[in-house]
């Protein structure tokens, strides 16, 4: 009986996985500026979820523009070694792509606008401070 093959994952947090989180995320944002998406954002999710390492944020111009970034992203994920699962590319509205450690978010800049995720993964430093004249009453 032979025994099944099984493909050993560096765990993010080591070194190796570390740097092939950094080259997937560099892939990322060389693939979606070779392809022309507008306002791209790389959000560091360290120590704000484990679900990824980067998020990344970016818009096309239209439906067929974002449906085709996508698709090209997706390939050269695969072409790379990766894996790339994609939600979305239908409609090509909001495309989500799962790469793993990272999370590509691809948008009509109608639908970013509403969705505004940047808002909701970025955090506001002076909110989070304390005000000092309410510390000091």
């Amino acid at each position: 009986m032979k025994e099944p093959k099984v493909k050993n994952l560096k765990s993010a947090s080591s070194e190796a996985g570390k740097a092939e989180a950094e080259a997937l995320h560099a892939l990322v944002m060389k693939s979606l500026d070779d392809d022309q998406a507008q306002d791209i954002i790389s959000i560091p999710l360290d120590g704000k979820s484990n679900i990824a390492d980067h998020m990344v944020i970016a818009e096309g111009r239209s439906t067929r523009q974002v449906a085709s970034i996508a698709q090209k992203l997706a390939e050269r994920i695969k072409q790379a070694g990766g894996s790339a699962r994609i939600e979305g590319l239908a409609n090509a509205d909001w495309v989500l792509i799962d790469a793993g450690d990272v999370i590509i978010h691809l948008f009509r800049p109608e639908v970013r606008s509403f969705y505004n995720l940047e808002r909701m993964w970025t955090v506001d430093e002076d909110d989070d401070a304390e005000p000092t004249e309410a510390a000091e009453a």
